[in-house]
């Protein structure tokens, strides 16, 4: 195992040391294992509060700031956070409105988000709203999931209702506008390697040479086939494929060309300019794109293919200021 760490044990807690050095506008609860922005709680406003296991940078942490995420919890890698981080986060963004737990369909994050929830409303009377994405069309039920996968769709939900939230939105509005976007976001992803955790110290599973997983899950869960490693554009006809097949797009959608750590850059637009070029076939228009990797899997090299049909209001809302780690704009 080569990676750049101190110690296994350690690599959250260093690297959560490291991001609140790198961003001081940002407030870490290095006990909680919280991320906040830096005016938490914001009064009067919708708090958004996300979370999950570490690993898959810059999700959930590097989206905390103003036009996004007001918190997030980090788990250990791979791991599901725990309820009492979850409750820390909730209470430190509580500025009146209400809050809103986006959560991955993940079994133990949406248990413990449940939980987290229940025991807030508990013992300060809080109103949380919990939405659950589940964008992933590859397979219905995986390793940590009943039902599909929570991936990319959440990078573009937790910007557009960031974005809700700053205008002032009542916590129903926003709750709302979210499972509208999970509703309207389908995902597939594939890996051309696996990734080693820190405290495992060997691959999380094994690929043979000359293949690659079409439907990967971004703990390296099983896909939904093994084929021979293809041309990009064979590729991203495999990932976008069948999302268009489980729902319908027209003009005006945002597609998400994803890195799950490993894939350089000039690859992620290689595939980007494949998946335009289907679109552009099926008369799908693409409206905004992101490309590079914003939800990853460790060092696992391959890519997943996000589309969210999107129409004016999403657009704006998408279009608007956001000043975080990982994505900036506008701000």
């Amino acid at each position: 195992m080569k990676k750049l760490i101190n110690d296994p044990a350690d690599v959250v807690a260093d690297a959560l040391r490291g991001m609140a050095a790198a961003h001081p506008r940002l407030r870490v609860d290095h006990e909680n294992r919280v991320v906040f922005r830096g005016d938490a709680p914001v009064q009067g406003k919708v708090g958004l509060v996300s979370g999950g296991g570490a690993g898959h940078e810059p999700m959930h942490g590097g989206f905390v700031g103003p036009g996004m995420l007001d918190a997030a919890c980090a788990g250990e890698v791979f791991t599901s956070p725990v309820p009492d981080q979850m409750v820390a986060a909730t209470q430190g963004v509580d500025g009146g409105a209400g809050v809103l737990h986006i959560v991955k369909n993940y079994t133990g994050d949406v248990m413990n988000f449940e939980m987290a929830a229940e025991l807030v409303a508990a013992e300060s009377g809080t109103e949380v709203v919990t939405v659950v994405v589940d964008d992933d069309v590859a397979v219905q039920d995986s390793l940590y999931t009943a039902g599909r996968r929570g991936v990319g769709t959440t990078v573009l939900l937790e910007k557009i209702v960031g974005a809700a939230a700053e205008e002032g939105r009542p916590l129903a509005a926003v709750a709302d506008l979210a499972r509208r976007i999970d509703d309207s976001g389908r995902s597939m992803g594939m890996a051309l390697t696996s990734c080693t955790v820190p405290a495992a110290g060997k691959p999380t599973f094994e690929l043979p040479e000359g293949e690659m997983e079409i439907g990967i899950g971004i703990h390296g869960e099983p896909g939904r086939r093994r084929v021979p490693i293809a041309p990009a554009r064979d590729v991203a006809a495999m990932l976008v494929e069948p999302i268009l097949a489980d729902h319908t797009f027209s003009d005006g959608v945002i597609c998400f060309v994803n890195g799950l750590g490993g894939t350089p850059l000039i690859e992620l637009y290689v595939v980007y300019a494949e998946v335009a070029a289907i679109l552009e076939k099926s008369g799908i228009g693409i409206a905004r794109s992101l490309v590079g990797p914003y939800m990853t899997s460790l060092e696992m090299a391959g890519c997943s293919v996000t589309l969210l049909q999107a129409d004016d209001e999403l657009l704006r809302l998408w279009d608007a200021p956001v000043d975080t780690p990982g994505l900036r704009w506008g701000a």
